[in-house]
């Protein structure tokens, strides 16, 4: 199942589902976004997919506008340095309980929408992210029942604006400026992605390959990110976490290579789809 948000003729941000080149609406059935869609539960989704599917598409794939998956996530927890070649890189030390902090919702935005380069930053960087969205919440969750709770995957690109970023110890605001968190196309639902953590992973600028790993290079898995993260925040449904960057950030790099005006960033995840956003100065 691939989950989407779309814009309908009308102007208005819709839910569907994506099939065969084509979308179904499931606001028909009562939901008014992606989120009440995930809330409703496993068996509940897997019966209004069915359902959706046995009306008429309204739109094709090709025609429609899509949006965020998850436009206003509840909460975006984002997991520093989990590549050991990333951190590297960096030169830091690899880190011995999850690095976590958090992206303001209000920087999420969809695919083809453009990525704004602030005024007050000189070194706006990219990061390749494979993003785990929680279906089923709680509180103390045991690593080995982790795929009780995750309804699906996407793509986050976790722009960061390094030189703010790393002004102080607190990462927050270097990593929420507006539109900050491009995120999408979609959410594949977790029955089709057999394994997160054997998925090839690259980013590339205008046709230049500038990340390319595997989800198996991960420090901390899936399972350990949700145990951790949920023994002192309860996670809730539509939450996302989105699971670090390989090696090849512009941060890493020699020279030093920060996003500019006019640039077109590709994200392909294995199994998940491309997240493609164009790059443009703030006005």
């Amino acid at each position: 199942m691939k989950l989407v948000t779309f814009k309908a003729s009308d102007g208005s941000a819709r839910p569907g589902i994506v099939e065969k080149g084509s979308i179904y609406d499931l606001a028909q059935l009562g939901f008014s976004d992606t989120l009440s869609f995930m809330r409703a539960g496993r068996e509940t989704a897997l019966t209004a997919h069915a359902a959706a599917l046995s009306h008429d598409p309204v739109v094709t794939l090709q025609a429609a506008q899509l949006l965020a998956p998850l436009p206003a996530p509840p909460r975006i927890f984002c997991i520093g340095l989990n590549y050991r070649d990333h951190a590297a890189e960096s030169k830091m030390e690899v880190p011995k309980v999850p690095t976590v902090f958090i992206k303001l919702t209000s920087s999420v935005v969809g695919p083809g929408a453009e990525i704004v380069l602030p005024h007050n930053s000189r070194q706006p960087d990219y990061e390749a992210e494979l993003a785990v969205v929680i279906g089923k919440g709680g509180s103390h969750l045991s690593a080995s029942d982790w795929k009780e709770y995750i309804f699906g995957y996407t793509i986050v690109n976790d722009v960061s604006a390094r030189d703010v970023q790393l002004a102080t110890s607190q990462w927050v605001l270097g990593k929420s400026f507006p539109t900050f968190c491009p995120c999408g196309p979609w959410i594949v639902s977790s029955d089709e992605v057999e394994d997160p953590h054997q998925l090839d992973i690259q980013l590339s600028i205008d046709g230049e390959v500038l990340q390319h790993s595997n989800t198996r290079e991960l420090i901390f898995r899936v399972p350990d990110l949700l145990a951790h993260i949920s023994s002192i925040v309860p996670l809730e449904p539509g939450d996302i976490i989105s699971t670090g960057t390989p090696a090849g950030v512009g941060l890493g790099r020699i020279p030093q290579r920060w996003l500019k005006p006019g640039e077109t960033i590709h994200i392909d995840i294995q199994g998940i789809g491309r997240l493609t956003n164009p790059t443009r100065a703030e006005a």
